[in-house]
């Protein structure tokens, strides 16, 4: 089985429902629980990187996390930045305050079903870089590897790496991507440095998700924006430039305020210089699929 292994569990907050973090915390102190059980986890830590414009939890919801991870030989990191870092820039700022073996970047809404962690330390061995679940209800459509669990990227609602790995190639890149597509450009830059991408399908998170009654995501402006700003940039860092191109003409032919706001950012950044330099040139790693950024099994 291996020897035991250290794992830190980060979850970003902003203005979440206090109620829900504590129902994710005592799931992953469950999920603790067995992993230990089953000689795999030798020490653990929850920390909780908050980047509201007011602290999210108070005393008493503290008290209770503590409780639940205290019980099952965890302990509690909290912090609060007092700023909005994103999604990227709170992992990379609160993988600092720890140094655990591995890291868990999960969504302080997605609970961890009970034999997760255990499957996903299980599968992050050897040159795995970084390897996540399966989220229910809605199962993300990209592809895997049925036999090997390879996959183009791992989603950073729930996915475990290696600290050597994150360190290895800097962590997520904060600068370009704020909310989106920072655990796409993650993984390509692990399989850049030599690192497989993995897909757990066994170990099942539960990430609520709202639907219309058409059956799509409900989005709100500021995550059409963010989505449609990283999807931009994602496709300049890896060499696409007809996609930008294509991307750009359809944002600024759109009367949606959000889309039209990515392209003018975009273009600021380009005119200043401040893009991030390409990478891939050969498009060894990156994959754009339909506006995916994998083929999708359905």
């Amino acid at each position: 089985m291996g020897e035991a292994r250290s794992v830190t569990v980060q979850s970003i907050l902003f203005e979440n429902e206090p109620g829900g973090i504590i129902r994710a915390a005592e799931a992953v102190a469950n999920s603790a629980r067995l992993a230990r059980e089953r000689g795999l986890l030798s020490s653990w830590a929850l920390a909780l990187g908050d980047c509201g414009t007011s602290p999210t939890l108070d005393e008493s919801h503290l008290a209770r996390i503590r409780h639940s991870v205290e019980a099952q030989g965890g302990t509690v990191v909290h912090v609060y930045f007092g700023e909005n870092l994103g999604h990227g820039g709170g992992h990379n700022r609160l993988a600092l305050q720890t140094r655990s073996d591995l890291l868990l970047f999960l969504n302080p809404d997605a609970v961890l079903g009970p034999d997760s962690l255990a499957l996903l330390m299980v599968a992050v061995g050897d040159n795995v870089g970084v390897v996540d679940g399966r989220q229910l209800p809605l199962e993300h459509p990209k592809d895997y590897d049925s036999a090997t669990g390879e996959t183009s990227w791992a989603s950073g609602a729930c996915s475990l790496t290696q600290r050597h790995a994150f360190e290895a190639v800097d962590g997520f890149d904060h600068e370009t991507f704020f909310l989106y597509c920072d655990d796409v450009d993650y993984s390509w830059r692990l399989k850049l440095a030599g690192y497989s991408v993995r897909h757990e399908p066994a170990a099942r998170v539960f990430h609520d998700k709202r639907l219309t009654v058409d059956g799509d995501i409900v989005a709100s402006p500021a995550e059409v924006y963010f989505s449609a700003e990283a999807g931009l940039f994602l496709a300049h860092k890896y060499s696409r430039p007809q996609i930008v191109t294509s991307i750009l003409e359809s944002f600024r032919k759109s009367s949606e305020k959000s889309l039209l706001d990515a392209a003018a950012e975009y273009d600021r950044r380009n005119f200043s210089g401040i893009l991030p330099s390409p990478l891939d040139p050969h498009h060894r790693v990156s994959q754009f699929v339909n506006g995916n950024y994998a083929m999708h099994r359905y």
